[in-house]
C-alpha cells in the first residue's frame, strides 16, 4: 500500500495510533515499525524534540499533516497528553476475526491447530500488555481484541507489551462474547479458565485442534454469558493457600501450554 494512498475502513482497523513526543520519536527511529502518517499541532514550537520528530519522519518520507489542537485531539484521542504529536502506525499481523474465520474456511486449514486466546472484561492495560506479549512469544494462533471490555490499544498497552502489539496476531472484534460465538460456530472448542475447573490446564489429555481459550477479568472473572455457552472449564492448580493467579501470569501459562503443550486431540 502506498503510504499517502488513503487507507479504506478495513486497512485502517490495522492501524494504531500512538501520542507522546518521545513515543512517537521512538517509534520513528525503530526501523522495524510501519510508520504512516505522522500528525502534528500548528501550535507545536520548533526545535528540540520537534525538530528530531521532524527529521525523523522525512528521513522515512512520510505523509506529515499539520492540524489544530482541537483537530489533533480528535486523532489521538487524548487531548491532554498527546504533547502535539500522533502518529499512525501499520500492524499486518492484525486482522478482523471474521477475516481470519473465513482465512481458515476457504484456505484448506480447518484441519490445522490453531489456538486462540481471548481475555474477557480484562480492563487493566498492563495486564493486557503483558498478555499480548505472552502470546506473541509463545506462538498463539491469534489474540481476541474486542472493542468492548478490553482497554484501548494505548500507550499503557503498548509499554507493557513492550512493543509487541505492533506485530502480535490480534483479532478484532466487537465483544469476546461475539467472537466466541462465532468461532464456536465455525467449530471452533471452548476453554474457559475458571477456578472451579475439575480438569487442570497441564494434563496429558490434549485439546480440540482448533481452541480457544478464554480468561476472565480481574475482578468480575468470565462473564454469565459466556459461561453458559457450550465449553469446558480448566483450572490450575493451586498450593499453599493460594487463591489465584494474576491475569496476565496465568494469560502467559496459557499461551504457552496451549501452543506448545498438550498434543492435539
Amino acid at each position: 500500500m502506498s503510504q499517502n494512498r488513503k487507507p479504506d475502513r478495513q486497512e485502517r482497523r490495522r492501524f494504531l495510533t500512538i501520542y507522546g513526543r518521545k513515543a512517537v520519536l521512538e517509534a520513528l527511529q525503530d526501523q522495524h515499525m510501519d510508520c504512516r502518517i505522522l500528525h502534528m499541532a500548528h501550535s507545536n514550537r520548533g526545535g528540540g524534540v520537534i525538530r528530531d520528530i521532524q527529521r525523523a519522519a522525512q528521513a522515512r518520507g512520510l505523509d506529515c499533516r499539520d492540524h489544530s489542537r482541537e483537530e489533533l485531539a480528535r486523532i489521538s484521542r487524548n487531548g491532554r497528553q498527546d504533547q502535539g504529536v500522533a502518529l499512525d502506525v501499520y500492524c499486518p499481523a492484525m486482522r478482523e476475526l471474521h477475516d481470519y474465520i473465513n482465512g481458515i474456511l476457504t484456505s484448506g486449514m480447518a484441519d490445522t491447530p490453531q489456538r486462540l486466546l481471548a481475555l474477557d472484561g480484562v480492563t487493566n492495560p498492563q495486564n493486557m500488555g503483558m498478555v499480548i506479549r505472552s502470546a506473541a512469544a509463545a506462538g498463539i494462533e491469534g489474540l481476541l481484541y474486542a472493542d468492548r471490555g478490553n482497554p484501548a490499544l494505548g500507550p499503557l498497552v503498548i509499554k507493557a507489551s513492550a512493543g509487541t502489539v505492533f506485530r502480535a496476531p490480534l483479532l478484532r472484534c466487537e465483544s469476546i462474547l461475539q467472537g466466541a460465538r462465532q468461532l464456536s460456530d465455525a467449530g471452533f472448542d471452548l476453554y474457559r479458565l475458571q477456578a472451579d475447573g475439575r480438569r487442570s490446564l497441564f494434563d496429558n489429555e490434549g485439546f480440540a485442534r482448533q481452541a480457544l481459550f478464554v480468561l476472565g477479568g480481574e475482578s468480575d472473572g468470565i462473564s454469565r454469558e459466556l459461561s453458559a455457552l457450550p465449553g469446558e472449564n480448566l483450572g490450575i492448580p493451586m498450593s499453599n493457600g493460594v487463591e489465584s493467579l494474576n491475569v496476565a501470569v496465568s494469560g502467559a501459562l496459557v499461551a504457552y501450554i496451549a501452543a506448545n503443550g498438550a498434543q492435539p486431540l
